[in-house]
């Protein structure tokens, strides 16, 4: 601590000068007049009624800085050993001068109020007690003991009380800090978890629209470049592969409405909220795609399935053919042959296109790499390579059941 907060220990408010105001004043009206009586003029009566005034006077002072209202006790108290050979009724501010000091001030500093206490304990009793100092009797002594007793008690007992106040109010204080600063953490990690989570949801939809706009923007292309070239020799073929571009790009915007209208205000009913692709849309999906691909599916499909399970089972196919059309070449065909077991699902999808040598990075793009978180969310593997002899091969294997939590359960 500051020595200006040692000597003036912050937290006296006006309401605290007013209160320790009345209190001096009113015990100065009930103990300072007995010494007026003979008027100022008498030597020792204007000495009593000074450390009178003086030690009421001081307990102004007891909390805004009382180590002044110690200081201003201490020298009426040896004032009044000198005037009065009794105690003084203005002794009552000595306790409460003891309790502030203790109150108010740390431990070490507030100590010295038990240091003038025992001294004042000793000289008082002797000024009082004592009649002729060259001879003690038996009376002397004993009358000096008590006397000596009750001073020292009336120092330590509100000393002992002013210092517990102090240790309680410190333990309150620190709880509140504790407290307080566990709700900070608390809120500091409701943010975090809250960003985490619109970052979740961010990567979730930026992955969604990706699988969506890419793959359906890749049939339209195709489609559109197989109606140009078969408009002249077959015009009935280019009407088809209009239908298909137009059933497409429907699909595509209601799939965008249903991912956008999470992100408006559900009560205003905008929201779009049509199912979620299911198993059983896999082969419409692999019809619409291109002619040049071609479904083989094996085993039955699970009797309930997770939306989250099936939806990245469409995902993935739909990705791969995907970067089928883009990669493979206009005369690659396509294998997707999805195996139903009784605890996986193995997506595989084969193309004898050109490969890593048609352009595709060496490092997975945004669409290989969210098909392998969209995989890791669900427990599965993913592999996505070159084959050996040509094309490429994207083969994702998940469990039916769902990711294995850490205790070794399903989830």
């Amino acid at each position: 601590m500051h020595h200006a907060d040692l000597l003036f220990p912050p937290g006296a408010t006006r309401h605290d000068w007013v209160l320790d105001a009345m209190m001096a004043f009113g015990l100065g009206l009930l103990t300072i007049p007995p010494y007026s009586i003979r008027g100022i003029s008498h030597l020792t009566a204007g000495a009593q009624l000074f450390t009178a005034a003086l030690m009421i006077g001081s307990l102004v002072l007891r909390r805004h800085s009382p180590l002044l209202a110690l200081a201003g006790v201490t020298l009426a108290g040896l004032g009044q050993v000198v005037v009065s050979d009794t105690p003084m009724a203005t002794l009552v501010a000595v306790p409460i001068v003891a309790y502030s000091v203790a109150r108010w001030i740390p431990g070490h500093e507030a100590r010295v109020t038990l240091a003038v206490g025992a001294i004042g304990a000793v000289l008082g009793p002797l000024r009082w007690v004592v009649t002729d100092p060259s001879y003690l009797s038996v009376k002397d002594l004993v009358g000096l003991a008590l006397y000596s007793f009750v001073c020292m008690a009336l120092v330590v007992t509100p000393y002992a009380v002013g210092r517990r106040v102090r240790e309680s109010s410190e333990a309150h204080l620190g709880r509140v800090a504790a407290a307080e600063e566990r709700y900070r953490t608390m809120v500091a990690e409701r943010e975090q978890l809250t960003r985490l989570a619109e970052s979740r949801t961010r990567n979730q939809i930026a992955s969604e629209l990706h699988d969506i706009v890419a793959h359906s923007l890749s049939v339209m292309i195709v489609q559109a470049e197989g109606g140009r070239a078969l408009a002249a020799k077959k015009p009935e073929a280019a009407t088809e592969a209009l239908t298909t571009i137009a059933e497409t790009g429907r699909e595509a915007l209601m799939e965008m409405r249903r991912i956008l209208g999470v992100l408006r205000d559900p009560s205003s009913g905008a929201a779009d909220f049509a199912p979620a692709p299911r198993l059983e849309d896999i082969p419409e999906l692999v019809s619409r795609t291109s002619d040049r691909v071609q479904l083989s599916i094996q085993g039955r499909p699970p009797t309930r399935p997770s939306p989250a399970l099936e939806l990245t089972v469409y995902r993935v196919v739909q990705e791969a053919l995907t970067n089928f059309l883009k990669h493979a070449g206009p005369d690659a065909t396509a294998m997707v042959t999805v195996t139903y077991g009784s605890t996986e699902i193995v997506v595989d999808v084969l193309d004898n296109g050109l490969g890593a040598t048609a352009g595709v990075p060496e490092t997975p793009g945004h669409g290989l790499r969210g098909m392998s978180e969209r995989v890791a969310s669900m427990g599965g593997r993913l592999h996505a390579r070159p084959r050996p002899g040509g094309g490429f091969q994207v083969t994702a294997v998940l469990p039916v059941l769902g990711p294995v939590s850490q205790d070794g359960g399903w989830r």
